[in-house]
């Protein structure tokens, strides 16, 4: 009833069946008769069947417990060979996959990495069709390659046992190549490997162009030695080709037996021929005819109707362009007209804005005037009242009087300064020097503000000879030591010279509240101050000053400060050869004479109020004046007097046209001699200075400092005298 054959589960299924049967049976016997006697005989048959199926099923077990360790290390063996699979799988350099009723069962990492937008989809339970159209559908092929089955084609669903084989090459786009593999087992599986073929491809492309190469040149030697030429021949053995041409009048009219005869007369002297033609159907030919070594030639016809037709495109192109081209050249005219238009309107304007430049510079000079001469009249009674005063107070009045009027006096100057500087035709007159005369000159003017202020101010005594412009490298060094005095608190400034290799550097130190890093350069603007230092009398030009007169002059400035202890500016100046004071020169190296001015002067001044001053300050230095608004009455008075003054004092711009140049050369016309004089003036340009120069005219500018007036007026006379 049991087949051994069959699985255990079938069989201990079967078995079980068996037993409910034999039970029921079993059951079923009470009911066979009512005797004792066959209950008994019953239950003895009931119970040899029972012990007959308790031994079989007793085999079963046995044969189902060594089935059961059988299926057991079947499959601790499956899954090793599992393991060694996938180790494999790992080891191997090409991809390798494996699917199991066309599901992907397992794969290594190459097989997963070669399409980066297939990698997503590749995991265990992706069809093996799914795979392909995924294959198929890659951004990464090169579908434009020639030659290649660069499209996977799917598994054939061929009907039968035998094995099935397919192989195709892919082709990426960065010129790589592999070649997929899928074999289908007996088993139903599909295993798909994925070979790089890249260095072989390569290496055979490399060998295909090796022999090509080599043909060619071989192909190219054949056709440089060739003795023979390939021809079509009559029946009768002659050469029929001309008049096969001609017969079919192949060519146009223009191509005749005259001209082909020709040719072959050019061939047999040794000649090359090259003809162009034109068919009846349009086609244009290219004829080449080569003689060859045994009188023989070869010719060459080549079709040259696209050359033809791009020759003719292009020539009808460049006519084409050649209009454009004489059209914007037309248009560029216009243009260039235009532009001549404009440029002359911008040169109107520029000189329109010249012209206001120059209005403007006018009007400073004027105003420059204008405004100092009520100063220099209200310093001059200031002088005058400084002498005069005794009573308690009074004299504190009038030096803070002098000291308002020094401040208007400077402000004025800085402004002029700077609007001069800033002018496009700012100009300098460019000397040489000595700089110990202008360092004296510093210390002079500046000693009483460093007294007021509790300042030591020492200056180092230099004998250098530079070469800049004087009065605007004065007007620096001093800018330079007030700033240093102002803010200087206590202790000292010092002035000195460092030579530098062919320059002098003038050296200003102080130790006073010092200068940030970020204020270095901003304090060089107009009306600025550095950070975190006391407001002084100044409005902050000073620096502004000497920023743009260096930076005219090409004299470089450094700046070193460490806040709390000082600071150092200096300025670079280049050296110059010693030489000999010039008239417009300094003159206050030479001390003032002592005693009175026992001098004539004749003063020229047309502001009544300045005039009158000057001539009380000069009578209370001792000096006899002779008062004059204009070149006319000054010549009357001397002419009234019957001598020559013994200096003049004029100043430059009078009324009326009048100026101070014309009245001394009025006035050494009329007394016949070179008589001294000083112009005084407002005007600082460099041939308004060059010109008094050459005519020996001091010059001094307004505001007119008393102590430079008398040693100039001590000096000049004294030239004279000896």
């Amino acid at each position: 009833m049991i087949d051994p054959n069959e699985p255990y589960e079938l069989q201990i299924a079967k078995q079980a069946r068996i037993i409910e049967a034999l039970v029921n049976r079993a059951e079923r016997g009470h009911e066979v008769g009512g005797s004792a006697y066959s209950l008994f005989e019953s239950a003895i048959a009931l119970q040899a069947e029972v012990w007959e199926k308790t031994k079989d099923l007793e085999k079963a077990l046995d044969t189902l417990d060594r089935a059961s360790s059988e299926l057991e290390v079947a499959y601790q063996a499956q899954e090793r060979i599992q393991r060694n699979l996938a180790d494999a799988m790992v080891a191997m350099e090409d991809g390798f996959a494996l699917f199991s009723e066309e599901r992907l069962q397992a794969c290594n990492a190459q097989f997963r990495n070669l399409l980066p937008d297939v990698e997503p989809l590749i995991k265990p339970g992706l069809g093996f069709d799914d795979y392909l159209a995924a294959v198929n559908a890659s951004k990464y092929l090169n579908r434009e390659e020639n030659g290649l089955a660069a499209r996977p084609h799917p598994v054939a669903r061929e009907q039968g046992s035998g094995q099935r084989f397919s192989s195709f090459v892919m082709v990426l786009r960065n010129d790589r190549w592999f070649q997929i593999s899928y074999r289908q087992t007996s088993s139903g599986n599909i295993t798909v490997l994925q070979t790089e073929i890249t260095d072989i491809v390569r290496e055979n492309r490399r060998e295909k162009n090796r022999l090509i190469d080599q043909q060619s040149h071989l192909l190219q030697a054949a056709f440089d030695h060739m003795s023979l030429g390939i021809c079509t021949f009559s029946s009768g053995g002659e050469l029929r080709i001309v008049e096969h041409v001609e017969r079919h009048e192949i060519l146009d009219r223009e191509g005749r037996r005259s001209r082909v005869a020709g040719w072959f007369k050019a061939v047999r002297r040794g000649e090359a021929v090259q003809e162009r033609f034109r068919r009846r159907d349009g086609m244009s030919l290219d004829i080449r005819i080569h003689s060859l070594p045994d009188d023989g030639f070869i010719v060459s016809i080549m079709d040259v109707t696209a050359e033809t037709q791009a020759s003719a495109l292009l020539e009808q192109r460049v006519q084409e362009r050649t209009a454009e081209l004489t059209e914007a050249n037309r248009l560029l005219q216009i243009h260039a007209d235009e532009q001549t238009k404009i440029e002359a309107a911008l040169r109107h304007a520029k000189e329109a804005a010249e012209a206001a430049h120059t209005s403007k510079t006018r009007f400073l000079a004027a105003a420059s005037h204008d405004l100092l001469q009520p100063i220099n009249a209200a310093k001059l009674y200031l002088s005058m009242l400084t002498d005069k005063v005794g009573q308690p107070g009074t004299e504190e009045v009038v030096r803070r009087l002098k000291r308002s009027f020094t401040s208007i006096e400077s402000l004025l100057q800085a402004l002029l300064d700077i609007s001069r500087l800033d002018s496009s035709g700012a100009e300098f007159n460019v000397t040489s020097f000595n700089l110990g005369n202008l360092l004296q000159g510093v210390a002079e003017d500046l000693a009483p503000l460093a007294t007021e202020r509790g300042i030591d101010l020492r200056i180092v005594p230099s004998s250098r000879w530079v070469s800049s412009d004087q009065r605007y490298l004065m007007r620096c060094v001093q800018n330079l030591v007030v700033n240093a005095i102002q803010y200087t608190e206590r202790g000292r400034v010092l002035v000195g010279c460092r030579l530098t290799g062919d320059a002098v550097r003038i050296e200003v130190w102080d130790t006073g509240v010092g200068i940030s890093e970020e204020d270095r350069t901003r304090i060089f603007k107009e009306f600025t101050r550095a950070s975190g230092a006391a407001k002084g009398p100044g409005m902050g030009l000073g620096l502004s000053i000497v920023e743009r007169a260096c930076r005219h002059l090409d004299h470089p400035i450094r700046l070193a400060s460490q806040p709390g202890r000082g600071s150092v500016f200096s300025i670079e100046v280049p050296l110059a050869a010693p030489g000999h004071a010039s008239v417009s020169e300094d003159p206050r190296m030479e001390p003032m004479l002592d005693g009175s001015l026992d001098l004539i002067v004749m003063i020229v001044e047309n502001d009544a109020d300045e005039l009158h001053a000057m001539t009380q300050v000069l009578e209370s230095w001792g000096a006899s004046v002779l008062a004059a608004d204009s070149t006319a009455d000054a010549a009357a008075l001397m002419q009234e007097i019957g001598t020559a003054p013994d200096i003049l004092l004029v100043d430059y711009q009078l009324d009326d046209e009048d100026n101070g140049i014309e009245t001394i050369h009025t006035l050494r016309a009329l007394a016949g001699a070179e008589i001294p004089a000083i112009i005084i003036s407002a005007n600082r340009q460099r041939q308004f200075l060059q010109l008094c120069n050459e005519m020996s005219f001091a010059v001094l500018t307004k505001p007119v400092q008393l102590v430079r007036l008398r040693a100039l007026i001590d000096w000049k006379t004294r030239a004279r005298v000896a």
